[in-house]
């Protein structure tokens, strides 16, 4: 009778894992982005209530000139189908949000503290590219409409910044990102040539990795 009950018991436990296993594959392409990302399911910070998500202790991914935590439908369920989510983004000094945009999504940007310096890349109805390059600081609103080319960078030599970001998709960001290492890439070093007036070979340092969100540190 014991042995039987130890069967029993292994059987279930072989179960529970071939279960695992298959939850685990069949993760959506927006799930696997999130687990990526950043902490989902019963290991994000949501707070005692559904409503309530502890931003500053969700688990930061961190890069070489800052880090950024979020919240959005994968780790705060209540935003699901709410077009809201947002991030916490710290950039050391030196630091630089890599050059994109998103496709389907504005972006309204908080400066919580320092001061940054931005450049937004807009449609041209004039006939000229319309480039706004500016510095905001503690206190200030940015806004960027959607699909309009855009980084920013601290603008401070001594001090962090930390600026608080909200977007009007609940998805991860990094489904709504479009990065410029990832369009060059997309473009064939000759063409590239081509439309730089440059060789092909001018290209070949560009990184062939393609991260979904890269927050960098400027060389000096």
């Amino acid at each position: 009778m014991v042995e039987m009950n130890r069967r029993k018991l292994l059987g279930t436990a072989a179960g529970a894992a071939g279960a695992a296993a298959v939850a685990g594959a069949a993760l959506t392409p927006a799930a696997q982005a999130a687990a990526k990302f950043g902490a989902t399911g019963a290991s994000a910070p949501v707070g005692p209530h559904p409503h309530v998500f502890s931003l500053t202790k969700a688990k930061p991914n961190t890069f070489s000139g800052g880090d950024l935590r979020g919240a959005h439908e994968e780790d705060f369920p209540i935003l699901k189908g709410q077009n809201a989510s947002v991030y916490m983004i710290h950039l050391d000094v030196d630091g630089v949000r890599e050059p994109h945009w998103h496709p389907t999504a504005w972006e309204l940007t908080y400066v919580m503290s320092g001061k940054v310096r931005w450049t937004i890349l807009g449609a041209h109805p004039t006939g000229k590219y319309e480039v706004d390059s500016f510095t905001a600081e503690t206190g200030d609103l940015v806004f960027i409409p959607q699909g309009f080319f855009h980084y920013f960078e601290n603008a401070s030599s001594t001090e962090r910044l930390q600026v608080l970001v909200l977007f009007n998709t609940s998805s991860v960001e990094p489904n709504d990102d479009i990065g410029i290492v990832g369009s060059l890439n997309a473009i064939p070093r000759d063409v590239l040539g081509a439309v730089f007036g440059v060789p092909a070979s001018a290209f070949h340092g560009i990184p062939t990795e393609v991260k979904p969100v890269v927050i960098a540190k400027k060389k000096r």
